[in-house]
């Protein structure tokens, strides 16, 4: 082995986390030609913690085999998040390579929904058939494979989930008594429908090590670790962040320039187009501003504390959605909570701009206009905070997507419109502003 082909090896294996962020940064050629070079056993290592977009072009740019081989390395979970994202003609030809068992599983995992609990369980999981004796379930546990042993579930004949073991009853009863009587039959479980956000809270409140997840006959199907719920949890979180500012949820801090350009380029030129719009609100008032300069200079407070205000209820709002804390029931609730609070926000934060304005120009409209604005603008920031993602989620889109755009647009555009029309109305009580500063 070369001296590079060696250092990458080691690399790969003692740090596969920081491995996947470099590799994320390669070009797709590169990255097949060293992962060629790798071991299969490190190469499955080092796809598992790859994001499925950028590891499904770099096997299916590797000889068939070698994919192949990789592929079977990856535990069903992320092997069919990788599978998902691959053409195709090449997803059919892999996994008609694969054994049938494998196959089956990963067409299985990857039919289902992005962000459900069975896109997010791992299939791998002992359970025991009810009818065992204590002898036969503990010589069952020593057989098991320890990376599919979570909890001791117990299952009828049919597959259905009957319940589970305490471990301590288990060794405790007589070795050919039956399991039947020690299995507790109130068992918290999750249907394979149920949203990945949902899955997460449920984790975060019950801090199980793992909870089944069970199909709508009752048949257990795997299990969602609580490790695992959590990352996926706080990648959703990331994933949300970005596309509210319009950027795309696969993109990384070491993605190609090429990726970032796709990516965020769309999302810039809506940005622009809305900009026009507070540009073109602000040039009907363009007579106005030039006899009283001050009102330029204003305009960013104005804006500026309404888009806080709007970003605040936003971000509750985004919250709620994704803990179904807002259901159809409560959402005028919310709704007018937002309001309430944004306009007694408003009259405190307009208050003390006003007195400050007023001490800056000793000028009585100056102040009284920018006190209407400011308390104008927040209701309307808090508003649009509220329903903008709960309009897109009517929709059917996702709620985080680019909603800052939005709200940024609703912002400037009732915020200069609001400054500069007050100040058109009491335009007799700005005259001593006049071409000054």
């Amino acid at each position: 082995m070369e001296p590079l082909e060696s250092l990458l090896h080691l690399f790969v294996e003692l740090h596969p986390e920081d491995a996947a962020r470099a590799f994320e940064s390669l070009p797709t050629d590169e990255a097949v030609r060293l992962v060629r070079t790798l071991p299969v056993d490190v190469a499955g290592r080092l796809a598992e913690r790859l994001v499925p977009s950028v590891a499904a072009p770099v096997l299916e740019q590797l000889e068939p085999e070698h994919a192949l081989r990789v592929l079977s390395e990856l535990a069903p979970r992320p092997a069919s998040a990788i599978v998902h994202h691959l053409s195709n003609d090449v997803r059919e030809q892999m996994l008609e390579q694969l054994p049938p068992a494998t196959a089956r599983q990963l067409r299985e995992l990857y039919a289902y929904p992005a962000e459900t609990a069975g896109a997010m369980m791992e299939p791998r999981v002992v359970a025991f058939p009810i009818d065992l004796t204590v002898e036969q379930a503990t010589s069952a546990i020593r057989k098991a494979r320890r990376d599919a042993l979570h909890y001791l579930y117990v299952t009828k004949r049919d597959g259905s989930l009957a319940g589970v073991i305490n471990m301590r009853d288990l060794l405790l009863a007589e070795p050919q008594a039956k399991i039947e009587p020690l299995v507790r039959r109130e068992v918290l479980t999750i249907p394979e429908t149920m949203p990945g956000k949902e899955v997460v809270a449920l984790m975060r409140s019950r801090r199980f090590l793992a909870l089944p997840v069970v199909g709508l006959d009752g048949q257990l199907l795997g299990v969602v670790k609580h490790n695992e719920a959590l990352e996926t949890g706080q990648l959703e979180a990331f994933e949300d962040l970005q596309k509210m500012v319009g950027v795309g949820s696969d993109e990384r801090a070491l993605s190609p320039v090429s990726t970032v350009v796709k990516r965020r380029l769309p999302w810039l030129i809506v940005n622009l187009l809305t900009a026009f719009m507070a540009a073109a609100v602000v040039g009907f008032f363009e007579e106005t501003i030039a006899k009283i300069a001050a009102l330029a200079v204003l305009l960013p407070i104005v804006s500026g504390q309404g888009g806080n205000s709007g970003a605040q209820s936003l971000a509750i709002v985004m919250r709620g959605l994704a803990l179904r804390e807002i259901l159809s029931s409560t959402r005028k609730r919310v709704i007018i909570k937002e309001v309430t609070a944004g306009l007694l926000n408003g009259i405190a934060v307009a208050a003390v701009t006003a007195l400050a304005i007023y001490c800056w120009k000793w000028n009585v409209g100056l102040a009284l206009v920018i006190f209407l604005a400011m308390i104008v603008n927040m209701v309307a920031a808090s508003l649009a905070g509220a329903v903008i993602p709960m309009a897109l989620k009517a929709l059917g889109r996702d709620p985080a997507q680019s909603a800052s755009i939005f709200l940024t647009t609703v912002t400037d555009i009732v915020g200069f419109a609001t400054f500069l029309g007050l100040a058109v109305l009491f335009m007799e009580m700005l005259k001593p502003l006049s071409n000054t500063l």
